[in-house]
């Protein structure tokens, strides 16, 4: 909820509305991506990922949009490429609908408030903390990787590190500098 919030800008009335709309836009996501799996229509199954990532990184739901984001490129390879990241996805996303359940049938708005975040301490869950790890050790070997990590991830990154510190990591790697980029990196983890 913190990082949504940022990306809201603290406006928790719109925040609410974005979790009506996904809790009842999304909750069967993961069962229509099987079913276009099922149906051999990987696109179709792709296109459907590709969108429950999006509005998942809109409400801060990182977990099942770094889930979704894993899954995406895996879906034009076989059963056994995109089974098991499938479920983890269709997991995620059910406790996330249970967590979303949770907010909008207690009283949201003290919840939210107490998710409100403050400029001193950001959102750092577990997963974010991994994605960054792995974002300094691309740019630590030179791996070009890193700008796809950067783009791909946009969105969580750029909550947890703060627009100005993201813009200026991804500046610097896209001019293929990723001393400078993981330097910034670092100063931000810091």
């Amino acid at each position: 909820m913190e990082t949504g919030l940022q990306q809201l800008m603290g406006d928790r009335d719109l925040y609410l509305q974005i979790l009506r709309r996904f809790r009842q836009r999304y909750p069967d996501s993961g069962c229509q991506a099987r079913k276009a799996f099922d149906d051999n229509e990987p696109g179709h199954a792709q296109r459907i990922i590709h969108t429950l990532k999006g509005a998942a990184g809109m409400i801060g739901a990182q977990q099942v949009y770094l889930l979704a984001s894993h899954l995406e490129p895996l879906c034009a390879g076989p059963a056994q490429v995109w089974s098991a990241p499938l479920a983890q996805l269709e997991q995620a996303l059910r406790s996330l609908i249970s967590v979303i359940d949770e907010v909008l049938d207690g009283d949201p708005q003290q919840i939210l408030a107490a998710q409100a975040p403050t400029a001193m301490e950001p959102a750092m869950v577990p997963e974010t903390r991994m994605l960054l790890l792995h974002l300094m050790r691309l740019l630590d070997e030179g791996d070009g990787a890193a700008i796809d990590v950067l783009e791909q991830s946009a969105t969580v990154l750029a909550a947890s590190l703060g627009v100005e510190v993201f813009q200026e990591v991804t500046e610097a790697a896209h001019q293929f500098d990723f001393e400078a980029a993981l330097a910034s990196l670092r100063a931000a983890m810091a």
